[in-house]
């Protein structure tokens, strides 16, 4: 089976992209590179093009049997000062995407979205603030409501057309393939975790490292800080595997088995628990005492957070309170590994726990039966159990 992957010169599209071939899968990329990257394609053929691009997107999915579609933008503070773009691409140009799969005969189609489709997650009662699929979806910025809409639209293509479709959601990915190959990149860098690594293993004057700025230390959380739940990237790409094995597996015309999927760990980090074991790992010294006073929380919020630290930082308006980390100087070798995330830094966080976890995520258990014999059966992953 022929896969397109849109944004798979992405982050997670280029990790999704290597777990579909480890896992017999034909997979072309579809990317137009502004937020991409080609060197995250390297080994893949790489089609550059818009998802409006209807000429350009007919020759492709002609030649393949399913999407799976990540292209986006994806920073919730941008999106609420400028939301005509998130709407033009997330919603215009990925409707475009889809018409133009359904008129290619295309029936199986896996969309990556966001667990922001649900909203304020500390307006739910502290002691209850796992979501499942069953939350009220009611986001509270453009980039959630446009990303919402694109899951409206996939259940009416579903009544309307019998179009299959698995839909993913998700908080804050994290980590970097085990080959370390490729890890996480963006430009410019605003995830805690890479900030962490680099901002403790780097001279910050020689590689422009920023100061590490912790958004809020007066949340009801047991260290004060923000706690946001975090899922390894593998274990993304593993699920959006599964989920298209799922698709394959299951064959109802009328589109009745489509699902919409949480995929999280079932317990989150808090900001300082991530910087302090970023400083465990890499052995570097830890945050100065160099900080500012701390913001005011927007009412209702529990101190729960996805989509990162960007996002937690344009969400409300505050100061910053920032921690400052001493650096030591590196080669110029190990500057190139701290772009990647540090892959024994992150080998570390993994054996600590810190972000590499089983998914409890209740639902995807039905994705995790034995996959068609046709194709080698893909790596062992975490199970999946059904929500009640």
């Amino acid at each position: 089976m022929a896969v397109l992957v849109s944004g798979g010169a992405g982050y997670i599209g280029s990790h999704a992209a290597r777990a579909l071939r480890r896992s017999g899968y034909e997979v072309v990329l579809y990317d137009n590179l502004s937020t991409g990257f080609r060197r995250l394609a390297q080994g893949f053929e790489l089609v550059e093009g818009d998802i409006a691009d209807e000429a350009k997107l007919r020759p492709v999915l002609a030649r393949v049997d399913a999407v799976m579609h990540f292209a986006a933008h994806a920073y919730v503070g941008e999106s609420v000062g400028n939301p005509r773009k998130y709407f033009r691409n997330n919603v215009v140009e990925a409707l475009s995407l889809l018409n133009s799969a359904l008129d290619a005969g295309i029936r199986r189609f896996v969309f990556s979205s966001t667990c922001a489709v649900y909203g304020i997650p500390g307006q739910i009662p502290i002691k209850q603030v796992q979501i499942t699929e069953q939350t009220p979806r009611e986001p509270v910025n453009p980039y959630g409501a446009s990303k919402l809409f694109f899951e409206n639209a996939l259940e009416a293509y579903r009544r309307a057309y019998g179009l299959r479709s698995v839909t993913l959601r998700y908080f804050n990915a994290a980590g970097a393939d085990e080959s370390a190959e490729i890890g996480e990149l963006h430009d410019p860098e605003t995830h805690l975790i890479p900030l962490a690594l680099a901002a403790s293993t780097a001279t910050g004057r020689d590689l422009q490292v920023p100061e590490l700025q912790i958004h809020g230390s007066d949340y009801p959380t047991p260290d004060g800080t923000c706690v946001r739940d975090y899922i390894h990237v593998s274990d993304l790409a593993d699920a959006h595997v599964r989920a298209l094995q799922y698709l394959e597996r299951n064959g109802d015309e009328r589109g009745d088995d489509s699902l919409a999927i949480n995929l999280g760990t079932g317990r989150g980090h808090s900001v300082f628990e991530v910087i302090q074991t970023a400083e465990s790992a890499t052995g570097r010294p830890g945050p100065a005492q160099d900080r500012t006073a701390a913001p005011r929380r927007s009412p209702g919020s529990g101190g729960r957070s996805g989509e990162g630290s960007k996002s937690a930082g344009m969400d409300r308006p505050a100061q910053s309170h920032r921690h400052r980390f001493e650096c030591v100087g590196v080669d110029a070798e190990k500057q190139i590994i701290c772009k990647w995330q540090l892959r024994t830094a992150t080998q570390e966080l993994q054996t600590r726990g810190l972000f590499k976890l089983p998914i409890t995520n209740h639902q995807l258990q039905i994705l995790s039966s034995s996959a068609p014999t046709s194709r080698p059966a893909p790596r062992a992953a975490p199970s999946f159990r059904r929500s009640r």
